[in-house]
């Protein structure tokens, strides 16, 4: 497996001029891939994904553009024409602005939802509403390059969302349901206005790049990761923040804003390269560069993170965390209870953005969506992708444990010993199954062995030996109420087994209790990393489609739309 992979994707070249864009093949080298192999990256690795993901983007941008094209009365009374000019002005005006704009993670959910709505595979507000939010992104584009635009967008209950930089409600009496609004930009100024009279609805004047929070202007929350650098986006407004449909917006109280900014600011401490490895980690210069190895992450990577918009129906949300491959660097986290947890969930999310990116470029195994093989992190039977997307997440997770052994500080209860113990059991478990059942491609088989390295040289470092212990305890209870949940016998089998029906005729085993969710247990599981069949069993089945736990879960791999499903933080020890 020498040199780099065959790549898949391409890089576009914006043409200023507005001719057809340049196609040009990307090539990572070996050496970047082989550093996200390890489940880590530098910032160039890193770096390089992002440019994946730029020309992905002109891509599915280019696919909506010929598609409005064909059919432009998808955009209702909005004009394709003055859309793409603002857009040429801007660009021109002030290049690479609206490159900025395109790869940013709200523009991503938005074009992934609407090309899914042009295919018929998802669905949402009137067609024109999801279609017509280009020209919202052109507005911000205008904005931002300081270039003028008379375009027509959609308001959603008196209110137009503007990626990027936030919500501006038309005063008076509000437009019910989705309406046209008139939007006109100079010179950094934005004037909205009803284009029905009669609606109650007044209009609106603002600068949305420097007004104030205001009854008509909510603008995006901004989370500094240091003082005068870069911000992550807090976004309680886009209409497509989650992970697939359109919602509304839901803003944070003052308390909850407040609450987010302290634990983000401690979450970057935690984070801090010089903090890590803490003394007894058993990190050694061999084991990675300090912002290179597993379990690392530099904040500004992330892009946005958007507060849990809604609750669960079966349960709370704390813990709760979700990504998906549409918006690069973004995660869906409910508020958590304490910084150490939101900087865990943050290390969990990227890495699934680093593999979704990474996926977006390379083949890595052909999947039969076949949901038979266990995930020692969730309740369900899952298919190859899912396992794939979990060990490089959980990968992450150990490692981020495995740098807080000894900081007491970020770990006053001790816990990362455990934590560390468990999750590179779970991951080596995991890697297993993929190298022996999973059909991986040569990157594929480049990842897993990558990935396999890390977690053996992690499986040779010493940790305390009572949290040892109870990481093996906790992975044996959840490999054995996994597998009473989802295995079962043949009737001929159980007749061999059992004498005839005495098994049919006995009281059910009473399982342990069950594991809270997420709560992170472990089995060792066989050499294929599948359950084992009880002692007398020659074959059991596994199951049928059960879909336990499907949205209460943690985070492995993608579903509809390339989306992780959510994930709960994981729990103590038992």
């Amino acid at each position: 497996m020498c040199g780099p992979p065959r790549e898949r994707g391409h890089r576009v070249a914006w043409d200023h001029d507005g001719g057809e864009r340049v196609h040009a093949p990307i090539r990572m080298p070996g050496h970047w891939f082989d550093e996200l192999a390890t489940g880590g990256g530098s910032v160039e690795a890193v770096g390089f994904l992002a440019q994946g993901e730029r020309s992905r983007r002109l891509l599915l941008i280019g696919e909506l553009l010929g598609r409005l094209e064909e059919r432009p009365t998808l955009l209702g009374p909005a004009d394709l024409g003055a859309v793409w000019r603002t857009v040429e002005q801007a660009e021109a005006r002030k290049p690479g602005c609206v490159e900025e704009l395109l790869i940013g993670p709200q523009v991503g959910s938005w074009l992934a939802h609407t090309l899914r709505r042009l295919h018929g595979t998802s669905v949402g507000p009137p067609l024109w509403v999801d279609a017509g939010h280009l020209a919202a992104v052109a507005l911000v584009a205008a904005l931002r390059a300081g270039t003028a635009a008379d375009l027509v967008v959609p308001a959603r209950e008196g209110a137009v969302p503007l990626p990027t930089l936030g919500l501006a409600r038309l005063p008076g009496a509000p437009l019910l349901g989705f309406q046209p609004v008139h939007a006109r930009v100079r010179e950094g100024e934005l004037h909205l206005a009803a284009t029905v009279r009669g609606t109650g609805a007044t209009a609106l004047t603002l600068r949305p790049l420097t007004a104030p929070q205001s009854a008509v202007w909510w603008p995006t929350h901004r989370l500094p990761v240091r003082q005068g650098g870069p911000e992550v986006a807090l976004d309680d407004t886009d209409p497509y923040r989650d992970l697939d449909r359109p919602i509304p917006p839901r803003r944070l109280t003052r308390r909850e804003l407040a609450t987010w900014q302290r634990l983000f600011a401690e979450a970057v401490t935690l984070l801090d390269p010089g903090r890590a490895p803490a003394p007894g980690s058993g990190a050694t210069p061999g084991s990675g560069g300090a912002d290179t190895r597993p379990g690392t992450l530099r904040p500004e990577e992330i892009r946005r993170i958007v507060p849990w918009p809604g609750r669960l129906p079966n349960g709370p949300v704390e813990g709760l965390s979700a990504s998906t491959a549409d918006a690069f660097g973004s995660m869906v986290v409910a508020e958590p209870p304490n910084a150490a947890a939101l900087a865990e969930t943050m290390v969990h999310e990227f890495q699934h953005s680093k593999l979704g990116a990474l996926l977006h470029l390379f083949a890595m195994l052909d999947d039969d969506r076949t949901e038979e093989h266990y995930a020692p992190w969730r309740p369900d039977p899952r298919h190859l992708p899912g396992l794939l997307h979990g060990a490089y997440a959980f990968v992450g997770v150990a490692g981020f444990w495995r740098d807080r052994i000894g900081d007491r500080a970020a770990d006053p209860l001790d816990l990362a010993p455990f934590r560390f113990a468990l999750r590179r059991i779970q991951t080596r478990t995991v890697l297993r199954t993929l190298a022996t059942r999973a059909a991986l491609t040569g990157p594929g088989r480049r990842l897993v062995a990558g990935l396999t390295r890390t977690v053996d040289g992690w499986l040779r470092e010493p940790v305390d030996g009572p949290a040892v212990a109870r990481a093996r305890a906790a992975a044996a209870g959840h490999r054995a109420e996994w597998r009473l949940r989802h295995l079962r016998c043949a009737d001929e089998e159980r007749a061999v087994a059992g004498g005839g029906g005495a098994l049919r005729d006995a009281a059910p085993a009473s399982p342990a209790a069950p594991a809270r969710p997420g709560g992170g247990t472990h089995p060792l599981a066989g050499r294929a990393g599948r359950a084992l069949p009880p002692p007398g069993c020659r074959g059991c089945r596994g199951c049928r489609g059960c879909r336990h736990g499907e949205g209460a879960g943690q985070s492995d791999g993608p579903g509809a739309g390339h989306r992780t499903t959510p994930r709960r933080r994981p729990a103590g020890p038992r």
